[in-house]
């Protein structure tokens, strides 16, 4: 709507915060919190389904996931991702944002459940129906990458749009943190209540029946933080900019915007209905059209590459983290552990590290994102990923040997941090601010699926790199744990060009969202004062 200074715009980037930001917050940030739990609760009991599944009487070691059912647990729900951020990106502009939100939280809770109680009548049957619930789980996964952050930036003002919109996504650090906490309670309870001895001659001798309801449990409460805010979200009304922007229906914005946000706002109705008789050309393209291409193709390419490279790394570094504190020997041998000991010693591997550097680094970037800038906060991430990569993998065989893993797992703790502290949380955040209302949540959608195919790389490709290779070198005479020493560098390459493509991507520190996307071509540079200030008075209203 270029050239129009709509009142509930100007009053929406210029309002104080208030109570029903934080609620918004929570409401959103709650999706990420079952999200992050849902994706990367897999990782705790990988281990656990190769022993029950997949043990041999009388074998020399405990089962193990075969490598192609392994990648496809642990990946498949990325895959359902990606299709879910495509479909429910494109159906958020079309239908709109509120309209297709409580869809993705009742996916999320139906499959968490369904995917405790996968059944069959034997491994592969069972393996085949988790992946297939798993699947769909991440499929409504996908959906509230582009809504969440599509309604948060569509919600907040232009000073602090940043950090709400980051706070909503660090909420997935409290999710991999209560994943571990949740895994180390749940195993405890039952290692008390169901003692097994170690491991010994017969794999089925570590593994008592009753681990079998260990990983069901810790999947199915995946459901509970959704199902606790599927009311609140169903009570959120359309955003002001989707309703007046897409939906043409201005005096359903004010009136929207006037019981959120506890103000008055006057209505332009008139001239909105003359705008809509005669759009402007300039503002009417499609996605993919020659003038979005002009006007938004690069800071298409730039988001969606860098989450591309991002992804690669950040989820390779979280499902098989274990596998690489196993291989310098921070977590014990296997065969020294019974099955359900094994769970907790992984989660609580998991919790160190989300505890001291994945939920500060995510925090870190709330507080600080509206003062340095996306730009310079995602280009300060992927440096010192790449920095700390190569430290650790160019050295690697220094880092295995004993007395050295508490200095490895140090510097590991820092990618995490300067991940979150960086692209993973930046990412996120740009592609809601920088593009049409109409296709925000699309756009947004398609960069955050480019993430997921860079997942799915990881997923997938690493883990064959680092178990083939490991396996052929160590059979070579090659010293164990080569293939992750190669998986370092790998990643460490991807973080520099990473570091690249950032340069395609706009600063929208300070920018109202009408400003970075061409919508309102009459505000100023530099967030200057709009040239028709919002007029409102203060109410003291409910929240919807």
């Amino acid at each position: 709507m270029a050239g129009e200074n709509l009142k509930v715009l100007s009053a929406l980037d210029s309002a104080k915060t208030q109570w029903y930001h934080f609620t918004a917050i929570i409401i959103a940030g709650m999706g990420f919190f079952t999200d992050a739990y849902d994706l990367f609760c897999i990782s705790l009991v990988t281990k656990m389904l190769g022993r029950i599944y997949y043990h041999v009487e009388g074998a020399s070691k405990p089962g193990t996931l075969p490598p192609n059912v392994s990648a496809a647990v642990n990946g498949v729900a990325l895959c359902g991702t990606l299709a879910g951020q495509l479909f429910f990106g494109w159906l958020g502009d079309k239908l709109g944002r509120k309209k297709v939100y409580g869809i993705t939280l009742m996916l999320m809770c139906l499959c968490s459940i369904a995917s405790g109680l996968s059944f069959g009548h034997d491994a592969k049957a069972v393996m085949a129906t988790l992946c297939f619930f798993r699947f769909w789980l991440g499929f409504g996964i996908g959906g509230d990458y582009p809504l969440s952050a599509t309604i948060m930036s569509e919600y907040a003002n232009k000073k602090t749009r940043g950090a709400f919109i980051a706070a909503v996504f660090a909420m997935q650090g409290f999710g991999i943190l209560g994943g571990g906490i949740f895994a180390m309670i749940i195993s405890s309870a039952f290692e008390a209540r169901f003692p097994a001895p170690a491991y010994q001659v017969d794999a089925a001798a570590s593994t008592v029946p009753e681990a079998d309801y260990v990983w069901r449990i810790i999947l199915m409460v995946g459901a509970v933080p959704a199902l606790l805010t599927y009311y609140w979200r169903m009570k959120m009304p359309e955003t002001a900019r989707y309703t007046a922007l897409v939906a043409k229906d201005l005096k359903q914005a004010n009136a929207d915007m006037s019981k959120v946000l506890n103000v008055d706002i006057e209505a332009e109705q008139t001239k909105v209905e003359q705008k809509i008789e005669n759009p402007s050309s300039d503002n009417s393209f499609g996605l993919f059209s020659k003038e979005f291409v002009r006007r938004h193709g690069l800071h298409l390419l730039g988001t969606t590459s860098t989450w591309f490279l991002l992804d690669i790394a950040f989820y390779s570094q979280n499902l098989f983290q274990k596998d690489i504190f196993s291989a310098i020997g921070w977590i014990p041998a296997a065969k020294t552990m019974n099955a359900i000991k094994e769970v907790f010693t992984i989660a609580r591997a998991q919790t160190l590290i989300a505890l001291c550097s994945t939920v500060p680094g995510y925090w870190f970037t709330v507080a600080l994102i509206d003062k340095m800038g996306r730009f310079t906060i995602q280009l300060l991430g992927f440096s010192m990923m790449t920095i700390f990569m190569f430290a650790l993998a160019f050295p690697y065989n220094h880092w295995t040997q004993p007395g050295h893993h508490i200095p490895f797992v140090v510097m590991y703790s820092f990618t995490f941090f300067f991940a979150n502290f960086g692209p993973n949380a930046t990412t996120f955040v740009v592609p809601a601010e920088i593009f049409p209302a109409r296709l925000r949540s699309t756009c947004h959608g398609i960069s955050a699926a480019s993430g997921k195919l860079g997942a799915i790389v990881g997923a997938f490709g690493f883990l064959y790199l680092a178990q083939n290779q490991d396996k052929a070198k160590t059979d070579a005479g090659y010293p164990p744990g080569i293939g992750v020493k190669n998986s370092l560098i790998m990643l460490g390459v991807v973080n520099v060009l990473g570091l690249l493509f950032t340069f395609l991507v706009p600063e929208s520190k300070g920018k109202s969202l009408e400003e970075m996307s061409g919508e309102n071509e009459d505000v100023k540079k530099g967030g200057e004062e709009l040239e028709h200030p919002p007029s409102y008075t203060n109410r003291k209203v409910p929240m919807a």
